[in-house]
């Protein structure tokens, strides 16, 4: 399993895509999942369900979102972990915060406290230009050597930050491609005091590439010659180029190279000899401008969205030779017969009607048939509210390729009220596509560095496209507010009038009898009741003069009651 947090997309032009770093560390933005599940394959779904609820609990994400079987999708054998087992899903709409890095630090043996996670300073990392945090578990069985079974954990956090430094600040707005000076303290703004005390080793490498190593005119090896016979120690780290503010440890020599002529260098400093009274503070100053690139993946890959309206649109692919395809291209094409290989890997939402039969295919701006350009092509149509669209697609392509694009089309889908996100108006995501590389592994064995030797695995040449925002047409949401506010409105006008009227009409009717008995009494009787008002020595109570006309007062309250009943049968109609 894997769960990688992702802020921030990974630049394959500046930052490389050949070497493992970035290789196995660059990830989609916002949170890719996929599994391999050693389970009967009716109980995979449920497993699967199961490990996203555990897993947005734990990090305190949406991760649960992935449950619902149009989120996840089963790659055949484009992606590389690929079996019959394995689910796939990602979410690049997902925020990645503190929120989610604390639990992520609570897995260290010393948390943030203490060793290298010391340098893991908060503002720091997400004041970067990339940020992602990875998860990768492996479970183990017993072996034949006595080992038991248990699970693998591996934590990885990958930074792309620029050196807190006037100079580096100038170099990066003058020339992007010139390499900064920079120290631990400058870049974390901390420095590290000391190893974490459950930790059997703490060590920080420093690896120059295998470009800036050509760049910097080092010494290769010869004749199969070793390191340790060939080159001194101090070869290394007193070039004239740059200097390091501390001596290394050790340091390692890459071993041959299939597709670059220099090799690359590591060096090695162990963390357990500083203390808090000298703290732990690597840092490199260059003597020289030096402009260096890293290495970059056979073909740059980009995708975009063509066409426009609510209707009908296309999603291309576009991939264009770089440096190394060059240079590939110059030793291998020979006979003539050199190809390179592509694999894509694309996934769509179920609400994106893809039309898989309009796929076309251009090599270097001219179009040619899909059967001639396509080796192997796996297609999965969606489902609605189900499944995603799901095509897997292997690329046969001329190693002198310039230029390469693929191109489908797709209708926008419709949906229900309650299917809209709160930022329907943004768009709609579709996911990376994964662009990998079945011919080329980015892979570095040091010489006499065991603890880098023990895992041989060869890491294939991947990289990810764009995340793709799609409009759909969206309802006026602020639609039934407004009715609801007006008819609330017309109803309490209505029914307050109504009351208004019936009570004021009880009011004067109490009022007119009052007044007519008053009237037909005659003279008599008053008297008599002032004389008794008198001798009990009590107000006589005046009597209320008779309105005018009672019919005025009647055709008046009549008329209220029709306008008003007539204004909420218009209303009722013309709304319904």
């Amino acid at each position: 399993m894997e769960l990688s947090f992702t802020q921030g997309r990974w630049n394959y032009e500046s930052w490389g895509g050949f070497d493992p770093i970035s290789s196995s560390n660059a990830k989609p933005p916002g949170v890719e999942l996929w599994a391999v599940f050693d389970v009967p394959q009716h109980h995979i779904d449920a497993s699967w369900k199961n490990l996203t609820h555990t897993l947005s609990g734990l990090f305190c994400a949406s991760i649960n979102f992935l449950e619902s079987t149009a989120t996840y999708s089963t790659p055949e054998w484009s992606f590389p972990p690929a079996s019959g087992n394995v689910r796939y899903g990602t979410l690049p709409c997902e925020a990645v915060c503190t929120e989610n890095l604390t639990p992520w630090l609570k897995l260290l043996p010393c948390r943030d406290k203490a060793g290298i996670a010391l340098l893991l300073d908060r503002p720091s990392l997400y004041r970067g230009f990339y940020h992602s945090q990875q998860l990768h578990l492996t479970s183990t069985g017993s072996s034949s050597e006595g080992i038991d079974s248990g699970i693998i954990l591996e934590q990885t956090l990958t930074v792309v930050l620029q050196p807190n430094s006037e100079m580096a600040i100038e170099v990066h707005a003058s020339e992007k491609h010139i390499q900064p000076s920079w120290s631990l303290s400058s870049i974390f703004g901390k420095q590290d005091s000391g190893i974490c005390v459950l930790a059997k080793s703490s060590s920080v490498y420093l690896l120059l590439d295998r470009g800036l190593v050509a760049e910097l005119k080092f010494p290769n090896k010869e004749n199969g010659k070793s390191a340790a016979n060939g080159l001194t120690s101090e070869n290394f780290w007193s070039n004239p180029s740059f200097e390091l503010s501390a001596n290394p440890d050790r340091i390692f020599l890459e071993e041959s190279s299939s597709h670059s002529k220099s090799l690359s260098i590591l060096y090695m400093f162990q963390v357990e000899k500083y203390s808090e009274s000298e703290p732990f503070d690597i840092g490199l100053m260059w003597k020289v401008p030096v402009a260096w690139l890293c290495q970059q993946t056979p073909l740059h890959a980009s995708r975009f969205l063509m066409g426009s309206g609510n209707e009908r649109a296309a999603i291309a692919i576009s991939l264009k030779s770089t440096q190394f395809t060059e240079g590939f291209m110059s030793a291998n094409s020979k006979d003539g017969s050199c190809e390179l290989r592509v694999a894509v890997f694309q996934v769509v939402t179920w609400y994106v009607k893809v039309y898989f039969h309009s796929l076309r295919v251009f090599v270097d701006q001219q179009p040619r048939a899909v059967s001639d350009i396509i080796e192997k092509i796996h297609v999965s149509p969606s489902k609605d509210k189900m499944s995603p669209g799901v095509m897997e697609v292997v690329l046969k392509l001329p190693c002198r390729v310039n230029t390469a694009a693929l191109t489908i089309e797709f209708d926008k889908g419709f949906l229900r009220i309650d299917e809209y996100t709160s930022d329907a108006n943004q768009g709609f995501d579709i996911p990376s596509a994964i662009i990998s590389f079945p011919n080329f592994h980015a892979s570095m064995v040091f010489l006499e560095d065991d603890s880098l030797n023990k895992s041989p695995e060869k890491c294939p040449v991947m990289s990810y496209t764009e995340v793709l925002l799609v409009p759909l047409t969206t309802p006026d949401f602020s639609m039934p507010y407004n009715v609801i506010t007006i008819t609330c409105t017309v109803f309490a006008l209505y029914f307050g009038s109504l009351l208004n009227v019936l009570q004021r009409r009880v009011a004067e009717e109490e009022r007119f009898l009052k007044a007519k008995a008053a009237k037909k009494t005659g003279r008599l009787p008053l008297l008599l009741s002032k004389l008794s008002a008198k001798l009990r020595g009590r107000r006589l109570e005046p009597l209320h003069s008779p309105p005018s006309s009672s019919s005025f007062i009647n055709s008046k309250l009549v008329l209220k009651v029709i306008l008003v009943a007539g204004l909420a049968v218009g209303w009722q109609y013309f709304s319904s």
